[in-house]
């Protein structure tokens, strides 16, 4: 009989997930994913009872507009599984100052992630609008939604990591300081590792690399995840979908006073036009551009950069190794699924040791694990992240503690 069920709800940039799991033995009942948000042909892929559907609900879809079609199209006709549903978990991007952990959710929680929209502007907008949206659908579970916070894996770091080079006023007051995204994927790839590795945790030496439209990687030493890509915002770091990462801050000052733009437009640029779609000049969207790598010489430039920057942050890295590294790690859905895009990247780091086995390489994808290296390299893994996994396993904590 079904029972102790989780509804997960992951409201991303660019996608929007949806699964109901139980997160004791890991079993997920119905579970789905609408991509392509705000662009042409916006479509849903889900699964339920081992029956898979797909379905293009429209053009420039919102989210409001996807998790309309979720509940009143799927959800309302599995009143079997959605009756056995004890709680909610979501998926927030940033806690800011005052959120440190998973948390049951209330009008005080949400209005502190409104607060720190201001730090994640692509992410806790579109995290509030699942929560209120649910809240309001399911009101008998009002109580019982739980946010789980991506920057909850990064409150260990030291201020060595975390703090900025400026007037430490800034942090003192406004809290300006590197927070980090994507920790849930982070950590749970992590644990995997730490399995994979037969190692202890607390003894893990591990680099990993979620790369998708938005892309970080993370140093762990001794369990400890000790620096971060990502920063105040999740536009720091690696070249990204659609976010420029890291840039010389004075480009901001020069498209102020001589290009004219307003502070509104530059953020919104560095935000939504810059990245992969900025430098290409097409497409965001990875399939197009593997596709098109080796037909298009500005998309080709575009994915080396972007494959360039994640390899920098891997070398540099190593440094805080404690003179140990365990394994690097790949996931995310470009990490997971795009083989050539790995090619490149571990192509950079034979200096440290890492030999890519090709055919191997490439026979792993469609959310397999697996090991890319050859015998004699240091092990480079494939795990496929399972973020609502993660976040059903902490709402259900939190929940049976009420």
């Amino acid at each position: 009989m079904l029972n102790n069920l989780i509804l997960v709800l992951n409201c991303g940039s660019s996608s929007l997930k949806f699964s109901v799991i139980n997160p004791k033995n890991k079993k997920k009942y119905l579970f789905g994913i609408v991509e392509r948000l705000f662009l042409s042909d916006t479509y849903i892929k889900w699964e339920c009872y081992k029956k898979k559907y797909n379905k293009i609900i429209g053009s420039n879809i919102s989210h409001e507009d996807a998790l309309d079609f979720i509940i009143d199209y799927i959800f309302l006709k599995k009143e079997d599984i959605f009756k056995r549903i004890i709680g909610i978990g979501h998926r927030v991007v940033h806690g800011g100052r005052k959120i440190k952990k998973s948390v049951l959710i209330d009008d005080k929680i949400m209005n502190l992630i409104e607060e720190a929209s201001i730090f994640a502007p692509l992410h806790n907008p579109a995290n509030l609008i699942g929560i209120k949206k649910i809240i309001k659908k399911y009101p008998l579970l009002s109580k019982k939604n739980v946010a789980v916070f991506d920057t909850s894996f990064y409150q260990n770091m030291s201020n060595v990591s975390f703090l900025y080079a400026i007037p430490y006023y800034f942090y003192e007051k406004y809290g300006i300081r590197r927070y980090g995204a994507h920790g849930i994927s982070h950590q749970y790839v992590a644990y995997e590792a730490s399995f994979l590795l037969n190692k202890k945790f607390n003894s893990l030496n591990i680099i990993t690399c979620h790369l998708g439209n938005g892309a970080s990687v993370s140093a762990i030493c001794n369990g400890i995840c000790v620096d971060t890509s990502m920063g105040l915002t999740p536009l720091e770091g690696l070249v990204m979908g659609t976010r420029s990462g890291d840039i010389d801050p004075a480009i901001i000052f020069f498209m102020y006073k001589n290009a004219n733009m307003s502070i509104d437009d530059i953020e919104e640029l560095l935000t939504k036009k810059s990245g992969l779609l900025g430098l290409s000049g097409v497409s965001s969207d990875f399939r197009y551009l593997e596709s098109n790598y080796n037909l298009n010489n500005q998309i080709k430039i575009s994915v080396d950069i972007f494959c360039h920057r994640i390899s920098k942050y891997i070398c540099a890295y190593t440094a805080l190794m404690d003179g140990r590294l365990d394994a690097i790690i790949f996931t995310g859905g470009i990490g997971e699924n795009v083989p050539f895009i790995r090619e490149i990247i571990i192509s950079k780091l034979s200096l440290l040791g890492f030999k890519i086995d090709i055919k191997l390489n490439f026979s792993i994808k469609h959310g397999q694990h697996g090991i890319v290296t050859l015998n004699s390299s240091r092990p480079i893994f494939i795990i496929p992240t399972n973020e609502e996994l993660a976040i059903s396993q902490e709402a259900i904590n939190i929940i049976n503690n009420i």
